[in-house]
């Protein structure tokens, strides 16, 4: 089973649905028992780092979700569930985040020097960094995803498995052992990503 954390952000529906498709057991759940007893767990997200951090804090949550991951449980995050991985995040301020992936999430538009637009929106390529990683086993270089977003992260270069160019290079996924993240997002990224969360259910 897996465990989409409810914590009132991010757009579990047509995540739910992307994984209801592909025939796999899940649940929307805030249940400590149940996010325990799930096989995998992801952490969805969209809006700010601060208020979504404030509303998963408040769950009571983060003690459960850091323990469950250092346990070796695969856990994914997905676009600001991946940045809330993070030690930090320079989004309007300074906001401490998980501490399960070293690195910041700093804004775009401090490093891009192009002219291009912000929020990066729209499909770009994949370039692995860890071409081998078990996540991409069912995908290839070059394969298109889907992001929407401000900030992205920094200084993770360790853990970074995948790349993506807008002007800037935009830390695309990362992973550490069996904790991953995805700045695009996998359920709006048709066949690539249902690909990717199949790979992320054999974990």
């Amino acid at each position: 089973m897996i465990a989409i954390i409810n914590y009132g952000v991010g757009n579990l529906f047509s995540l739910k649905s992307s994984l209801a498709y592909l025939g796999l057991n899940t649940v929307v759940t805030a249940d400590p028992a149940v996010i325990e007893a799930a096989d995998r767990i992801i952490l969805p997200g969209v809006g700010a780092f601060a208020d979504a951090k404030a509303k998963l804090e408040a769950t009571g949550l983060v003690p459960l979700i850091k323990a469950e991951a250092e346990s070796g449980k695969p856990l994914l995050g997905i676009c600001l569930g991946m940045q809330m991985l993070f030690d930090q995040s320079l989004e309007y301020g300074s906001h401490e985040g998980l501490g399960l992936i070293h690195g910041t999430v700093s804004p775009i538009t401090a490093d891009l020097q192009t002219g291009l637009k912000v929020p990066h929106m729209g499909w770009n390529a994949l370039h692995f960094t860890r071409p081998d990683d078990p996540l991409f086993r069912y995908i290839k270089e070059g394969d298109h995803v889907y992001y929407v977003h401000s900030f992205y992260a920094k200084d993770c270069a360790a853990d970074t498995i995948a790349t993506s160019e807008y002007g800037v290079t935009i830390t695309g996924a990362v992973g550490k052992g069996k904790i991953y993240g995805t700045q695009f997002h996998p359920e709006k990224s048709g066949k690539v990503g249902l690909a990717i969360l199949s790979a992320f259910a054999e974990l």
